[in-house]
Formats: C-alpha cells, structure tokens, sequence
C-alpha cells in the first residue's frame, strides 16, 4: 500500500542530450532500489526519445524489484516486450507529436486489439496494466480484456492541484475513489501515476486503495539536487506520512 515505482525517463532524457552514458541509467534504477523503490518504470518509445532497446534489456537483468515497462501497442514494441518479459506491461496511448502522455487509454475504442495485447503479454509471462483515466467505461473496459493492474491517470488532478483548485481536486479525489472500489470489487489491483509531485502526493494519499505509485519527473529533477537516494527516499517518506495519517484517520485512531 506504500509502494513506489521510479519512472528512470528522464534520466535517459538527460544522457541522450549529450549523446553520452551520463547520468547511467541502470545506476540510477539500482541506486532507487537500495533508497527503498518498489519497482521500476521506463518508457520504450516507437520513437526512442527516453530509453533505448538495451537499456530496457539491462534493467532486465539486473534490477532486483520488479521492471515496469510502459508500452504502446505498436507491434514492434510489444515483440521487444515478448522477448524481455517484464514483470508488468503498462500500456499507454502515444503520439509522435506529445511531449508526454497526454491522457488514458482509450480501452473501449480499442477493446478487440487491447484485448490481444494483454493475451500476448500474459502467454510470456507478464501481468498487464492499463493506463487509463478513472471512468467506470474504462475500469468495465479494462476488466473485460482480462487487465490486472489499472493505473489510474492523474495529470489532471495535478493541473487542478498546481491551480489551486480546491473543487476540482474534491472531484478527482472522489473519481479516484470510486475507481478504487470498482477495483477491489472486480479483483483489480490499483496504481496511479503522471505528473505527481512531492506537493500534491498529500492530497491523493487520501484514496488509501491506491496501492502503488508510479512517479519520475519529479524525483529526477530532485535528484539533480540532492543525488536519487535521498529523492527517492523523500518521496516515499512523504507517501508513508500521508498514508498512515489518513489511514489513522479514517479508522478513528486520530483524536
């Protein structure tokens, strides 16, 4: 209920501006792993602007958690992910054109193809985690083609959040709220990622269903100030602080 996933993106962002092997970003995922990470993210893109072919290989090999891969379900990348067998397959929608994920997974538009992606990913071996935005279309959607994991897209909590919008974050707090419950009900285990920070990390710690989280941009850009360590371990400080207030609270042991 405390986990947390390193999303390595944007220390291969970082490498690849200079062509070079600095930051390394095997070091980097070993390094979150000693300060406590959970697991780790990386995104293989049709397009190769963050991680490459073998950096997704090496991970592989030598990371002692779990790999998370986030995929598209473009044909060359789900073969890649056949021959890697990560533990978890995240699939994602991607465009050329985006400067990140912009959005969840249209699951009911594109349910007969989902669907073959998961079976594949699950023949190798490899749960499958839908990205997808917390709607009840989606969640039926995503228990339909046989999805383990729903990871519960947050961007737009965060604009509310970075606006200060206190009604707009009610209302994504309680659509991630009634997410989780679909979930538990119909045996889907739950994460949440995308734009989460060491800020707005309180708020949605108060959905306690939320069993794991899945952040990068904001560890890293920490990281370039205190070392991965120390970021990684503040974030998930901060994520056992907040979960074990609220938990506190709801079960009445608050006064």
């Amino acid at each position: 209920m405390f986990n947390l996933n390193l999303n390595i993106d944007h220390f291969a962002t970082l490498r690849n501006a200079r062509n070079s092997n600095e930051p390394n970003v095997i070091s980097a995922a070993l390094q979150a792993e000693i300060a406590g990470a959970t697991g780790i993210v990386a995104h293989l893109r049709v397009d190769r602007r963050h991680v490459k072919d073998e950096d997704i290989r090496l991970l592989q090999q030598v990371i002692t958690t779990k790999l998370n891969l986030e995929m598209s379900t473009d044909d060359e990348i789900v073969k890649i992910a056949q021959e890697v067998k990560p533990a978890v397959a995240t699939l994602v929608p991607e465009r050329p054109e985006e400067l990140t994920t912009e959005g969840g997974l249209d699951v009911v538009k594109h349910l007969k193809h989902i669907k073959e992606c998961v079976k594949k990913m699950h023949d190798v071996g490899t749960k499958v985690s839908l990205f997808i935005e917390p709607e009840q279309k989606q969640l039926e959607a995503a228990k339909e083609v046989n999805a383990d994991i729903v990871e519960l897209h947050t961007g737009n909590y965060a604009i509310a959040w970075e606006n200060d919008n206190s009604r707009a974050i009610e209302e994504h707090i309680d659509k991630f709220a009634n997410a989780t419950q679909y979930a538990a009900e119909n045996g889907l285990f739950v994460s949440a990622g995308h734009s989460l920070n060491y800020r707005n990390i309180k708020d949605i710690c108060r959905v306690i269903d939320i069993e794991e989280y899945n952040i990068g941009h904001s560890v890293v850009a920490r990281s370039t100030m205190v070392g991965v360590q120390a970021a990684v371990k503040e974030m998930i400080d901060l994520i056992i602080k907040y979960k074990t207030f609220y938990m506190a609270s709801i079960s009445g042991e608050l006064v």
